[in-house]
């Protein structure tokens, strides 16, 4: 059997220090210079060790102070396929359920080129224009997941609808919103891999870099077969439980 690595031996014994009580929540753990030598290893092995704690959401790294045992954190539970058509209020729901406030702020960029791989997903030509929309998800005030839109300016330009954070829809959803333009929608896919966050990702969540992560990849399709909405999905694995939910016909 291959020996584990030393960053993942250092990481059990300072998860196990933990749980034995030696550091509580709240606590800054010592200096890397002073881990290195207590352990015997090098200061990149500690350095590594908490890194990787820290994406699992044991320790949280503070910029110009320390490392600190994190302070236990409820994850979120999210409810996937419950009911695509109401938008955001599925979010409102799922977090009124463990008693906290859902919010979240978004922001549209109208004639945004299509880069290749919306285009593929979207079945238009590359370098279309499409309206991307950033949303970021809070509980309580603190992040929980983050998602990035791409529609095609050429279905909703002109329209009262063309931007889903404003107008008389705001909010209100895929199928509501393209319902308003006569276009129905009648399925919705959704692809999840696992993955890690990228520094901007990690930024906006509240995160390390590269801790562990769940990609949703969804689109929405129109009666008609068409692709008229696209969205990356970014649900960080130490906040959050993803959960599918779908009827089950008695026939």
């Amino acid at each position: 059997m291959r020996e584990q690595p030393s960053y993942l031996r250092i990481a059990d014994v300072l998860r196990q220090r933990i749980a034995d009580q030696e550091w509580s929540p709240g606590d800054q753990l010592p200096s890397r210079a002073d881990l290195a030598r207590e352990c015997g290893v090098s200061d990149a092995v500690i350095r590594r060790a908490q890194e990787a704690l820290i994406s699992q959401g044991v320790l949280e790294g503070r910029a110009g102070s320390g490392t600190y045992v994190a302070e236990p954190r409820q994850r979120l539970l999210m409810v996937r396929a419950r009911e695509h058509g109401r938008g955001d209020s599925s979010f409102r729901t799922d977090m009124a359920a463990l008693g906290k406030k859902a919010t979240w702020e978004s922001r549209s960029d109208a004639m945004v080129p299509a880069p290749a791989h919306i285009a593929e997903r979207l079945g238009i030509p590359e370098g279309d224009y499409c309206v991307r929309t950033s949303y970021e998800f809070l509980a309580d005030g603190r992040p929980s997941h983050v998602l990035t839109s791409w529609e095609p300016y050429s279905i909703t330009g002109g329209t009262l609808v063309v931007m889903p954070d404003g107008g008389p829809l705001a909010g209100k959803g895929v199928p509501r919103r393209m319902a308003e333009i006569g276009i129905k929608v009648s399925r919705v896919v959704e692809r999840p891999a696992p993955g890690h966050a990228n520094a901007e990702e990690a930024d906006l969540l509240g995160i390390q870099r590269g801790a562990l992560v769940t990609r949703i990849q969804r689109t929405y399709y129109s009666d008609d077969g068409r692709a008229i909405e696209t969205a990356d999905i970014v649900v960080p694995e130490s906040l959050c439980v993803i959960e599918y939910e779908f009827p089950v016909s008695s026939s």
